[in-house]
């Protein structure tokens, strides 16, 4: 492999991303550390889903499936073997799943939590050690307001961001020794292709049974996310980005529409709560 100057540019971080599929918030993530004079490792499972940052001299494309052993240290070796290190790692990569527990199938559950949740470990795991080596890096999970508190059809994803929220927080406290920040961002509701993802999953579905007098409330919550009123993906990445790259991150970082709906919904009695999203989600 080639080494030129600027790839030992210490002065320009090094980022890895993952999830930066075209329209989503991991390539506008991307794009706005390079914005930063960052150097950025854009990642995603097919190299054509990028197409537009090919060519572009201040990103490094690498194809990544974060379910994979395999993958991930083949990619997290050729980045260290090219830039000599890592400063800051981004588990964006994750999967939407919209539908009523009680039916969904196992297997996309799996898959959900396979992605969201077993993918940013496995990210974790095979960065930490070289991070830790060199007492400094940050490591930034992508969670979600849904995290917080838990509606109605989307049980399996929300479950996937609570836990990222608490493997983050313990995170925190086991990596600081290291000299390892861990931030946790938390999206509101972001303008990407999530609608698009969440839709195209929903539709390989099986028919519901005992759910189908609600079908058109889950496909609704489908398409939740992305309303008029939704945080442009661009706005959302500026501010995180911001955030992430201060010499003292925040350990928590909380951006876009819906955010302090769902910091409220938190705090309120179940009662109160479950009120709330019967009527907001038809249920």
């Amino acid at each position: 492999m080639d080494i030129n100057a600027d790839d030992r540019d210490d002065s320009k971080p090094v980022v890895l991303v993952t999830g930066c599929s075209g329209g989503g918030i991991g390539h506008a993530l991307a794009r706005s550390f390079a914005a930063n004079s960052c150097k950025v490792v854009a990642t995603s499972r097919s190299r054509s889903t990028m197409a537009d940052l090919d060519h572009d001299p201040k990103f490094f494309l690498q194809e990544l499936d974060v379910q994979s052993d395999e993958s991930v240290n083949r990619v997290v070796n050729t980045v260290l073997n090219k830039y000599s290190r890592i400063d800051i790692l981004v588990n964006n990569a994750g999967v939407p799943c919209v539908g009523p527990l009680a039916e969904l199938p196992l297997s996309t559950i799996q898959n959900t939590f396979d992605t969201n949740v077993f993918g940013s470990l496995r990210m974790v795991q095979a960065v930490v050690p070289h991070m830790a080596a060199r007492k400094q890096g940050k490591i930034v999970n992508i969670g979600s307001v849904t995290g917080l508190a838990s509606g109605p059809w989307a049980g399996a994803y929300s479950a996937s961001k609570a836990a990222i929220h608490a493997l983050t927080d313990t995170l925190r406290l086991e990596l600081g020794h290291f000299g390892i920040d861990v931030v946790n961002i938390v999206p509101g509701a972001v303008k990407s292709n999530i609608g698009n993802s969440g839709i195209s999953i929903y539709n390989s579905m099986p028919e519901w049974k005992l759910f189908k007098p609600f079908e058109a409330a889950i496909r609704e919550r489908a398409l939740l996310s992305q309303r008029s009123r939704s945080t442009p993906t661009d706005e959302f990445a500026k501010h995180t980005v911001a955030a992430v790259l201060r010499k003292k991150p925040p350990a928590w970082f909380s951006y876009g529409h819906y955010t302090t709906a769902m910091a409220i919904m938190y705090h309120l009695p179940l009662c109160v709560r479950d009120f709330v999203f019967k009527k907001a989600m038809k249920c």
